[in-house]
């Protein structure tokens, strides 16, 4: 069994609720503020306990809706606040409109428009005291770390050594050494000499040639 708890709410008593949460100090006009005493009732509407009230200082003419999101609504004071009732309770904005039979972009406007307002209330007062305390705060400090170096150049291409140092014991790839390269004479020799099988004294002195800048060479013999 469904209970229509918008049917059975009580107009008159959702208007004073409304009253007492829009202006809590008291309805004043929006223009002078002038308070209870400087306006009368200007009009009263059909079936809805809104009055529409006018200045007697400025003649500015107004409800408990004007200068607040609900300004020139046509909804009931009751269907108004089943409306914040769900902005309170976090209840998604598709859902409350589907409750209700409502707009769901006019309600998300609406709902930003009243937590904007609820935020301007809610300002943290000034601090009672001239000096505070503070801890330290590192913000952002990632942002200080230096970018991880990179290769100025294009890479070689493949099957080739690149520019950078070579390891020592560094051998040609796969492919240069069936035949595709011809080796090179110190390459040679230095294997040879390496290997020393069967490698005299006078292939010894032709490998430290092939593979010395003529100034420092290994003597025969010693």
């Amino acid at each position: 069994m469904d209970f229509p708890i918008l049917e059975l709410m009580d107009e008159t008593t959702c208007y004073e609720e409304l009253l007492d949460l829009l202006h809590p100090d008291g309805l004043t006009c929006p223009r002078c503020g002038g308070g209870r005493d400087r306006y009368d009732v200007h009009r009263r509407r059909d079936g809805s306990p809104v009055v529409d009230y006018r200045c007697r200082d400025c003649r500015r003419v107004f409800n408990l809706f004007t200068g607040t999101p609900w300004q020139g609504t046509h909804r009931t004071p009751a269907r108004i606040l089943l409306i914040l009732r769900g902005f309170t309770k976090g209840t998604p904005t598709a859902e409350l409109a589907r409750e209700l039979k409502a707009s769901r972009p006019h309600l998300l406007g609406l709902r930003h428009a009243v937590q904007a307002r609820a935020a301007a209330a809610a300002a943290a007062p000034p601090l009672p005291d001239d000096f505070v305390e503070a801890d330290g705060l590192y913000q952002n400090a990632g942002e200080k770390r230096r970018a991880a170096p990179r290769p100025g150049g294009p890479a070689a291409p493949a099957g080739q050594p690149g520019d950078g140092p070579r390891h020592l014991g560094y051998r040609p790839a796969a492919g240069l050494r069936g035949g595709g390269a011809e080796e090179s004479p110190a390459g040679a020799a230095g294997r040879a000499a390496e290997l020393g099988g069967g490698v005299g004294a006078s292939d010894g002195r032709a490998a430290d040639e092939a593979r010395g800048d003529g100034v420092h060479r290994r003597v025969a013999g010693v």
